[in-house]
């Protein structure tokens, strides 16, 4: 680790980093050409933005950077694994991947956190213990939209707030539990081989999560909001279908109990996925 690096982590925690965020959130949505396509052709020159597979593949056909940065993908730029399968929620790489203890603890690259201090409540905690977890880093080059990764119907979603630490490799290897730390919304699914839960979590320069139901997800204030949701085919999604999308580089958290029996802890880390990609096979007697 070099001394920079340490000046860098230094100044995450000094930085007011909901203030800087929000002012980096304006800049991105200003319309007014020459800034906006300024900062489009910088940022696909600094991190090497490959736009062959975007709906616009002309840098200057978008409004603002944030319609940039959240760019749709072409129809069949994707393909789905299928039904057997739960699936990649978003393209970016494998952080790390692994089981869930008896004690409910997550455990990452040396560091380590619990199902309820990442969930924000403990009514779920016993529901996933001995099962599996993955942990997808979405960096700047990246496809900035989140999917589903398999089908299923939303029951509930929990906003907790918290910090914006950044979210690469550099600082997540170096501030303990940032996931649990870190600004996020949980996500509950019901599925028809069980639960599941996947965490969006935001970062530095994150201006805002986004829900496809409900828009930004950035109420005010220190303390938790929680949504419950009833049945309805305004909450059930198909596996690929979009549930939400970051307006910057961050992270997505996936959670399933062990009767949903998918071996995500055989992910290696550092391996590169894309939406839609099989992580997991699904076992043939779930019920």
């Amino acid at each position: 680790m070099t001394m920079f690096e340490d000046v860098k982590i230094a100044l995450q925690y000094l930085l007011p980093g909901h203030l800087l965020s929000r002012t980096v959130g304006q800049l991105a949505l200003c319309e007014i050409p020459a800034v906006k396509n300024r900062l489009i052709h910088l940022a696909i020159q600094r991190f090497k933005i490959d736009l062959a597979d975007a709906e616009i593949s002309d840098p200057e056909g978008y409004p603002h950077f944030n319609a940039f940065f959240t760019r749709a993908l072409k129809a069949d730029a994707r393909t789905l694994a299928g039904a057997d399968w739960v699936t990649s929620p978003a393209d970016g790489c494998v952080y790390q991947a692994g089981h869930i203890t008896e004690d409910g603890t997550l455990r990452a690259k040396g560091h380590e956190f619990t199902v309820d201090s990442l969930l924000g409540h403990s009514d779920d905690t016993t529901t996933f213990i001995g099962g599996e977890f993955v942990t997808v880093y979405l960096s700047p080059q990246d496809y900035h939209r989140v999917h589903m990764p398999m089908d299923g119907e939303l029951k509930r979603m929990i906003h907790v707030p918290g910090r914006l630490f950044s979210v690469n490799t550099t600082t997540t290897d170096r501030i303990p539990g940032v996931f649990a730390r870190n600004e996020r919304v949980v996500l509950h699914f019901k599925t028809g081989h069980g639960p599941f839960v996947m965490v969006l979590v935001g970062a530095m320069l994150v201006a805002s999560i986004e829900t496809t139901w409900a828009g930004i997800v950035t109420p005010p204030g220190i303390s938790i909001s929680d949504w419950r949701y009833h049945s309805g085919s305004k909450h059930s999604f198909k596996q690929g279908d979009e549930i939400g999308r970051f307006r910057f580089g961050s992270t997505v958290i996936l959670m399933v109990p062990k009767q949903i029996g998918a071996a995500l802890s055989a992910l290696q880390p550092g391996r590169a996925v894309k939406m839609g990609e099989g992580l997991a096979a699904l076992p043939k007697t779930a019920t």
